[in-house]
This record gives C-alpha cells, structure tokens and sequence, in this order.
C-alpha cells in the first residue's frame, strides 16, 4: 500500500466542497470551510494521523485510497488540496 500525505491549506479554501463528493474523508468543519476526517467515511475502516497547525491540515494515510484525495485535489476550484507519497 502506498504511504501519502493529503495537504489542505485553509486559507485558499472557499466552502465550495468539491472534494466532499470526491473523498468521504473531506467534511464540512464548524467554520464552514472543508476538513479532513478519516472517520467520516463509515464505509471503511480508515486510520489516519491529522494535523492542524496555522491554517493548515496534513493527513497522513496508509491505504489504497489515494486515488480518491487525488480527485478531490484535482476537483478543489481553489488549489487548496494538495496530495503526495511520502516515503516510509
């Protein structure tokens, strides 16, 4: 399985929830603006590590399900997502 981050910055973000129907693990957060929750998705058992620090939140993943945060980056209108493999 690959390792990857997925990379959402805040700021950028503008609550459109593009990614929301790409990626169960995407949620709408108290500020109106998209998360990550890698518990959101009842569908699968996923675990995950976040991490929100100054506007921006790092998921890290070990699962087949990188292909789904890649479409939800590639639907975010705002460039706000950003995933990547990250080494072990």
């Amino acid at each position: 399985m690959t390792r990857y981050e997925v990379i959402l910055e805040k700021a950028p973000c503008d609550g459109i929830f593009a990614c929301l129907t790409r990626d169960p693990r995407f949620v709408e957060a108290a500020d109106g603006l998209a998360t990550i929750d890698p518990d959101a998705d009842p569908v699968y058992d996923c675990e995950g590590e976040v991490v929100e620090s100054r506007g921006r939140i790092v998921a890290a993943f070990d699962d087949d399900r990188i292909g789904e945060a890649e479409q939800a980056a590639r639907a975010c209108p705002t460039n706000a997502i950003t995933v990547r493999e990250v080494s072990e």
